[in-house]
């Protein structure tokens, strides 16, 4: 067996090839949190425009096919609004986004 450690956004890990019977699948994944738009897009692009590819509600995957979910911070606070309609709005509007677009989710808490 082979091990590897790295660091992911501050957080150290240890990658373990278990051999190829063991495959990843979308059961692991990373998530980071955000801060704003600048910092979602760039993460959202080198993940993306690196040999990966799109997926749904702020869902991309490496070139390697591990999944990860750029998650802006605004995101996860709308969710979690008292106002239980602002929170519906703002599932609703990250259903139909691939990277999440902080100005529309803010869009969507406020509107009602």
């Amino acid at each position: 067996m082979l091990t590897v450690e790295f660091t992911v956004a501050g957080i150290p890990c240890i990658g373990l090839n278990g051999s190829p019977q063991f495959k990843h699948s979308e059961a692991f994944s990373f998530q980071i949190a955000t801060d704003d738009q600048m910092e979602t897009d760039r993460l959202w692009n080198a993940i993306v425009k690196n040999g990966g590819q799109e997926s749904a509600c702020g869902w991309c995957k490496d070139r390697w096919g591990l999944s990860w979910q750029i998650t802006p911070r605004a995101l996860t606070e709308a969710m979690a609004d008292p106002d239980r309609a602002a929170a519906k709005r703002v599932f609703d509007a990250m259903m139909t986004m691939g990277k999440i677009d902080i100005a529309t989710i803010e869009a969507a808490r406020r509107a009602g």
